[in-house]
């Protein structure tokens, strides 16, 4: 089933919960980028993957919404790797390869307990962990 309509834009009501609650850019970059997978692999989990890849390089996961990263690139040791093989494990959409102040301001912001002793790995599976809460709560 198409994400886009033919001018383009993204099908808000194809797209998952937490891509209706992000901005249009963000949308449209996981429709035209699941749309391109599926003339390639077909539709399934693997134009899925193509797609929530595309996103993660610009956006990462902030509670139940995704948001601009302040750089282009990897989230994670699994996004790094790449094609469909990929090894490491995924980080969900938080970009574990931020900095530590980067994902102390995340945890603050999405109201973490004890975030300020935890290493940048803790921080990263916290805010894992709040995400999953948040997309469950908002849908």
């Amino acid at each position: 089933m198409p994400k886009t309509t033919k001018q383009g834009k993204a099908k808000k009501d194809a797209l998952p919960s937490t891509l209706q609650k992000s901005e249009a850019k963000a949308q449209r970059t996981f429709a035209k980028a699941h749309d391109s997978a599926v003339e390639s692999y077909g539709e399934g989990q693997r134009a899925h993957r193509v797609a929530y890849s595309a996103l993660k390089h610009s956006y990462e996961k902030v509670g139940d919404h995704w948001e601009a990263k302040d750089h282009r690139g990897p989230s994670d040791a699994r996004a790094r790797s790449g094609g469909p093989n990929a090894s490491g494990k995924s980080a969900e959409g938080v970009d574990a390869s931020a900095s530590k102040k980067h994902l102390m301001d995340l945890a603050r912001r999405l109201d973490i307990k004890g975030r300020s002793t935890m290493s940048k790995s803790d921080l990263v599976g916290a805010i894992e962990k709040a995400n999953r809460r948040e997309t469950r709560s908002g849908r």
